[in-house]
């Protein structure tokens, strides 16, 4: 697990905004306006997990992050603000923040985080390989905001918070799991964020049947014998129909449901309860039919082979 740190106390107080500066492009995080003033103080705990989820606990003295840094590779970033004052703004939006909530948005577009006070916050950057196919239209994401003062939202916010407060703590095999769950939560709660996907209407209803249907399939995924028949029967829709809502999400049932299963297995290759099972009985726990097939599909979708992947211990490009 790759894991830095930086804080400004190690450079003398002329040179801390410009190493505080530099600090910030090594998050990607593009640097707007910083008090001039040489008793600013800021530091930075980071690790990156082994599915290349980067984890960013960042505690300041006010300032914005403002801007958009381009040269990166395509991934979902969240925000929990921990402690201070904060405003997300986007063009003529401006999301009022308080602690516990959650701003989101895709790498690569232009926004503007202000903290008006000191502050601490929890920066999480996922990169689609760990998101996809099951975040339904990422590059149609938007900037937007989710509350963590209820709901499913709230337990999303108090998770992450809980991890912000041992970060430099965690091992790899703690982390795995929370990295199962992260992509749950964001699933789920941006799932219920329709206007951003810009899915109103009638197109908001098939997203949200979709999410249904992928949310049966979830549970079926060690059935070899799952079929779309038997899907649509259960949430009695034609097979046509239900072919139709995965073409206009670009993907389909059979893609869907390979890419689940992969994914189910390699979370299995390099988790520590399952280090007893075989690749074979790991491929057949979730539906595969064959070994060859599976190590040929995991070989296509993640570049490395199951055996090289487990050798590994699960780390991957992002």
């Amino acid at each position: 697990m790759a894991v830095w740190e930086f804080t400004t106390d190690s450079f003398p107080e002329e040179e801390r905004r410009q190493a505080w500066c530099d600090a910030l492009s090594r998050l990607c995080l593009p640097v707007g306006q910083i008090p001039d003033t040489d008793s600013f103080r800021g530091s930075i705990s980071c690790l990156v997990s082994p599915l290349g989820i980067e984890f960013a606990l960042v505690d300041a003295d006010a300032q914005e992050i403002s801007g958009r840094y381009p040269d990166q590779s395509p991934a979902i970033w969240l925000a929990l603000l921990l402690e201070g004052e904060a405003q997300l703004i986007d063009g003529q939006r401006r999301f009022e923040l308080s602690p516990d909530d959650i701003v989101y948005g895709p790498t690569g577009v232009g926004a503007t985080l202000k903290f008006m006070s000191p502050f601490r916050q929890f920066f999480i950057k996922a990169p689609r390989l760990a998101l996809n196919p099951r975040l339904i239209s990422p590059l149609s994401l938007g900037l937007g905001r989710l509350s963590g003062a209820s709901g499913i939202n709230h337990v999303l916010a108090g998770m992450l918070r809980s991890l912000a407060d041992v970060l430099t703590e965690i091992t790899d095999d703690q982390l795995r799991p929370i990295e199962l769950a992260l992509t749950e939560f964001l699933i789920n709660s941006l799932a219920g964020e329709k206007e951003v996907f810009g899915l109103g209407g009638a197109a908001g209803a098939r997203s949200a049947h979709l999410q249904r249907i992928c949310q049966t399939i979830e549970t079926l995924l060690s059935d070899p014998d799952l079929t779309p028949s038997r899907v649509a029967e259960e949430h009695g829709v034609s097979l046509r129909y239900m072919q139709k809502l995965f073409t206009l999400a670009g993907n389909s049932f059979s893609n869907y449901v390979r890419s689940r299963r992969l994914e189910r297995c390699r979370a299995d290759l390099i988790s520590p309860q399952h280090v007893q099972l075989s690749i074979s009985e790991i491929c057949f726990r979730w539906g595969f039919n064959g070994s060859a097939h599976f190590s040929r599909s995991f070989r296509n979708q993640y570049d490395i082979s199951p055996r090289e992947y487990r050798r590994g211990g699960g780390r991957v490009e992002s």
